[in-house]
């Protein structure tokens, strides 16, 4: 690729963090087409039901120290996570406080979203975690329930090689990885919900962040990685398209118990 080349991508790709000018376009919300769903359909018929009280979980309720001590921690024991950990953490990163709305409806959680829109989904890959098999899982948000999607075969060596070579990530107690479906902001926001969904995806990781720091455990943000690979992982498509039930991999993170120093 020549130098003009890549200075034309970066010209392109930086108009992405702007805000567009919308007034000639008509949003599908305000053409009345129909909602998309606020969360994925259940895909499997192994679901886990997760723990809601987590007062016993919280080390640390010193708001100043975890703010202080977050850092990215890529270093892990052997130590198994917790049942009860891990749906603090997913409650703390995607947790649905209640459903607003009639005909058309929208989530309230523990994290900020562009208009309640919330166009994220959570998967795992789970290595140890008390009472979980290891292999891929769903969160699914509305019930607060995982479902296992089914094990990986190689699962260590297919997950370092999508996630930019950090084994580290794949070896991990849990792996969260974040799908974004944009159609959900698309839907109200056009072409200004790209850059809302990426502002978002912040707001999601941060939270894994601080809720990992209060339970005593490390976590580190992952933006490196193959996206045909990570996607397939996943069982989706990676092909361009402006199709309503695109979903694809937009982010990651590791988390587990810190060694002792």
């Amino acid at each position: 690729m020549s130098n003009t080349d890549m200075k034309e991508i970066i010209k392109v790709r930086r108009e992405v963090m702007k805000e567009q000018d919308t007034e000639n376009i008509t949003s599908d919300q305000a053409l009345g087409l129909p909602q998309p769903s606020i969360a994925n359909e259940k895909k499997s018929d192994m679901v886990i039901e997760l723990p809601n009280s987590y007062e016993s979980v919280v080390v640390n309720n010193n708001f100043m120290e975890v703010l202080n001590n977050r850092t990215s921690k890529r270093k892990y024991s052997e130590e198994i996570i917790s049942l009860l950990e891990l749906a603090y953490l997913l409650w703390s990163t995607q947790g649905v406080k209640k459903v607003i709305g009639k005909e058309r409806k929208a989530t309230m959680r523990t994290v900020a979203s562009a208009g309640a829109r919330h166009p994220f989904e959570t998967y795992l890959f789970v290595n140890r975690v008390e009472g979980l098999k290891p292999g891929l899982y769903h969160y699914l948000a509305l019930e607060h329930k995982l479902e296992y999607l089914g094990e990986v075969k190689d699962q260590t060596a297919k997950v370092t090689e999508a996630f930019g070579d950090q084994e580290f990530f794949a070896t991990a107690p849990v792996g969260f990885v974040w799908t974004v479906v944009p159609y959900r902001s698309e839907w109200r926001y056009t072409v200004n919900a790209q850059k809302y969904a990426l502002l978002d995806a912040g707001h999601v990781c941060q939270n894994l962040y601080l809720a990992a720091e209060s339970i005593g455990c490390g976590a580190c943000a992952i933006g490196a990685y193959e996206q045909d690979l990570a996607d397939k992982l996943l069982g989706l498509s990676s092909e361009p398209t402006s199709e309503k039930e695109n979903e694809f991999v937009v982010y990651a993170a590791s988390v587990g118990k810190l060694p002792n120093e």
